[in-house]
């Protein structure tokens, strides 16, 4: 079962978290949960999350997880079980943030990919792979940037995109899990959580 909660912070929250950037947003956020992945840290940890901006004064983080979280030391969190039923419609409106990468062939390293346009048709060309066919006439991609934060003593630099518009499920299995799962890099700094809606 997978649980969606909505974590809600103010700004003295913010400030007693010490939240100041991705990085310290992850850690907020995961010590929210038990860390059950035990030997396998390649199992991945059940938890994706989203930064959904502050409105009012108010930060507010999208979370989905496969176990429900524990109650927090400051701010308020609400937290229901996804709706049996959620995942099997046939379309969607969705939102998502990105980090939009490919390998390189020859040197064997990760790069951003850049542009727009370059980011719209990354998304629409791996959609498949993640059970979904893109309505590339609806897709907006918005807040391009590199964000950078300080991990383990050094500078760590992700490449960011917001990404909207409405996709049709072509095979439900790998539609489910990326949902469940997320899609592409970075998901413990914020990326790869599809936030969908059924269309009628």
């Amino acid at each position: 079962m997978r649980h969606l909660s909505r974590y809600l912070l103010g700004a003295a929250d913010r400030r007693a978290l010490r939240w100041t950037d991705s990085y310290s947003l992850h850690r907020i956020v995961y010590d929210l949960f038990e860390d059950v992945r035990g030997d396998d840290r390649q199992s991945g940890s059940g938890i994706l999350f989203a930064d959904k901006g502050v409105r009012q004064g108010v930060s507010q983080v999208l979370i989905l997880s496969d176990r429900p979280p524990r109650p927090p030391r400051l701010g308020s969190l609400e937290t229901r079980p996804l709706p049996e039923g959620f995942l099997q419609a046939s379309a969607y409106r969705f939102e998502v943030v990105v980090n939009p990468a490919r390998r390189d062939n020859r040197s064997g390293r990760i790069k951003p990919v850049r542009g727009r346009e370059a980011i719209a048709e990354w998304f629409c060309e791996r959609g498949p792979r993640w059970g979904f066919d893109v309505h590339a006439p609806s897709l907006l991609v918005t807040d391009v940037r590199a964000d950078r934060f300080g991990k383990g003593g050094g500078v760590a630099t992700i490449a960011r995109a917001t990404l909207a518009g409405s996709l049709r499920v072509t095979d439900r299995e790998a539609f489910v899990r990326a949902v469940c799962q997320g899609i592409g890099r970075a998901r413990a700094f914020g990326c790869g959580l599809l936030q969908i809606c059924p269309c009628p």
